[in-house]
């Protein structure tokens, strides 16, 4: 089975940057997207950004210009790059797999395969 572990997550003050990491191991037969989502307390998982295999990205409006997403196929890993960070980043951040070799999504139940998550919080 696929297995997602994240890692990067911390504290960190407004204006800060932190980068995060997410390994797939395991039976890595999909070559879908992948993606990162976010969830704080009292609300839904929404969309961050998302790559391609062949590296096509996508972000939500509240996150680009500040965020940038990138692949590493030789290693199975994502990153994701965020600068600039605001409060309102503070959530829990999670890694995502979808199992088809389909386009990238921002629809969290489109994918299939999810990490552990890893709490990014920043303060003022």
């Amino acid at each position: 089975q696929v297995r997602l572990v994240e890692s990067g997550g911390g504290l960190v003050q407004a204006g800060g940057s932190l980068r995060l990491s997410c390994t797939a191991s395991g039976r890595t037969s999909s070559r879908g997207p992948m993606g990162w989502f976010r969830q704080a307390p009292g609300k839904e998982r929404e969309f961050v950004a998302a790559i391609s295999w062949s590296g096509s990205t996508d972000y939500a409006d509240s996150v680009k210009g500040r965020f940038t997403i990138s692949r590493d196929s030789a290693k199975n890993t994502v990153y994701l790059q965020m600068n600039s960070l605001k409060p309102e980043d503070t959530a829990v951040y999670y890694c995502a797999l979808r199992g088809l070799s389909l386009g990238i999504s921002t629809i969290a139940s489109h994918y299939d395969y999810w990490g552990q998550g890893t709490q990014v919080t920043v303060s003022s």
